[in-house]
């Protein structure tokens, strides 16, 4: 078993040495507490699997909200070397560019005391949510077709959003690369009535309140402070993502065979980067970035509009979008050298250290933001990068701790209802369902989560919110 493996190498890193398994070109290399590991030996076994990707480099890395995923696990983070490492769609994941974007509003706790339940109702009014969800914008092919290629600047022209908006996000909301060709006529599809919508599953807006200030200076340069009402929207690539992901993962298996490339589980098919079908992959990968992005804006714009509509006029600003679910051609020092490598974060958070070239101002000086919402009745936290380890990247949430099936089996609906109630959390969901699979009992402690993280020196708190208005898909 990988448990009888595992080395442990301070309080917060665990290895499972190359030798566990056949085929491992590098260690695994697992953030997390010893009380943890023993409900994770299905995604370790993942982390080994991984490290026998052709061209792996550094370690197979696992965040501390690790669990079980599809091919890479939930929190995997694997970079191979360009231009041959291969490539794979199974370490990015079925909703590409699922991400965070976090909002600041001029507002504080005690301006909305009376008017909470009226803001979660014009917000449950404004965003369509749910499986697959009415109400996107309905768009032409041909727009289609700038949503991917630029991302959120489409968004922005259409006059759905602001300049300053697409300064703060990963890539600007409009990452390189993209080749709409390589999209399917199907995911096309799935995607053109979609965007503009919440999705369902974890994705959610929370209206939140800053509860809690660890790092003053990096709240001060974020323009927030204690008590300061934000928004957080958590959404993706909708079906036009998830079809990608399929397409391409059915063409790597069969391009395996024509590349003599043999790993242990399929689920991690894939094909050399420079090849058609990694190229192809890739840009349709960027492309349905790009549609995530711009979903995202229009979820802005959305909610802008429903806040307005209850508080009135007030500037509402982007402090930070990010993506947890991707592929990207990063530099990094491996062995001593600065080398060019495909990174696959799958479900985790790009974390650059203060100083990092692509960093705008004023993150430059303290560090890319890095966005780790919890669930519903649970906080969420603002980090920074601290130091760069795991391809400078962080944990993306708190990760589950119990399947959809077994949190539709053990838990209460009327319990949950009645805890968040208490807790003063408005919640406004599509299906009921959903909120009994996204329960925050069947998360793992935030909490700790970002105490692991922190420790290991992969990212610095800043701040920490609590939900106080909750919209489901």
């Amino acid at each position: 078993m990988v448990w009888d493996a595992l080395e442990q190498l301070d309080d917060y890193r665990w290895q499972i040495p190359r030798g566990y398994k056949p085929g491992m070109l590098v260690p695994g290399l697992i953030f997390s507490a010893r009380e943890e590991l023993v409900h994770l030996q299905e995604a370790l076994e993942q982390v080994a699997n991984a490290a026998c990707l052709p061209g792996i480099a550094g370690y197979s890395y696992a965040m501390p909200d690790i669990h079980t995923g599809y091919g890479l696990p939930i929190g995997g983070v694997v970079a191979t070397r360009l231009p041959d490492g291969l490539i794979t769609p199974g370490g990015v994941g079925y909703d590409i560019n699922c991400g965070v974007r976090l909002l600041a509003t001029p507002w504080r706790e005690e301006d909305l005391k009376d008017r909470w339940s009226d803001l979660a109702d014009e917000l449950y009014r404004a965003i369509p949510s749910g499986l697959g969800a009415r109400g996107g914008l309905k768009i032409a092919q041909g727009d289609l077709e700038q949503v991917l290629l630029k991302g959120a600047a489409w968004a922005v022209e259409q006059g759905m959003g602001e300049e300053g908006d697409l300064l703060m996000s990963e890539e600007e909301g409009e990452m390189a690369g993209a080749d709409p060709g390589a999209v399917s006529t199907k995911a096309r599809k799935r995607g053109q009535g979609q965007l503009g919508t919440l999705g369902s599953g974890n994705h959610f807006v929370e209206v939140q309140v800053v509860d809690r200030v660890y790092g003053e200076e990096e709240a001060k340069v974020m323009g927030l402070a204690q008590g300061q009402i934000v928004v957080m929207i958590h959404s993706g690539s909708r079906g036009l993502g998830h079809q990608v992901c399929s397409d391409y993962t059915r063409r790597m298996v069969e391009a395996m065979g024509r590349y003599g490339i043999k790993l242990p589980d399929r689920q991690l098919a894939g094909a050399p980067f420079n090849s058609p079908e990694g190229r192809q992959y890739f840009g349709a990968m960027v492309a349905a970035a790009n549609y995530a992005w711009a979903n995202r804006q229009v979820l802005t714009h959305r909610v802008r509009e429903a806040l307005r509509k209850v508080m009135g006029d007030g500037e509402m600003r982007v402090i930070w979008d990010v993506a947890h679910n991707i592929a990207k051609i990063e530099e990094h020092i491996v062995d001593g050298e600065q080398v060019r490598l495909c990174v696959h974060r799958k479900g985790a958070t790009r974390a650059f250290p203060p100083g990092h070239e692509l960093l705008p101002e004023p993150y430059r000086q303290i560090g890319q933001p890095v966005l780790v919402p919890g669930d519903m009745g649970s906080g969420s936290y603002v980090l920074v990068g601290r130091r760069g380890e795991g391809f400078a990247s962080a944990c993306h949430g708190a990760g589950r701790r119990l399947s959809r099936g077994e949190a539709k089996r053990l838990l209460q609906q009327e319990q949950i209802f009645a805890e968040l109630e208490e807790a003063g959390v408005e919640l406004r969901a599509a299906s009921r369902q959903v909120v009994l699979e996204e329960a925050p009992t069947a998360y793992k402690d935030v909490d700790e989560v970002v105490r692991i993280a922190a420790g290991a020196g992969l990212a610095r708190q800043v701040l920490r919110l609590a939900p106080r208005c909750v919209i489901k898909g």
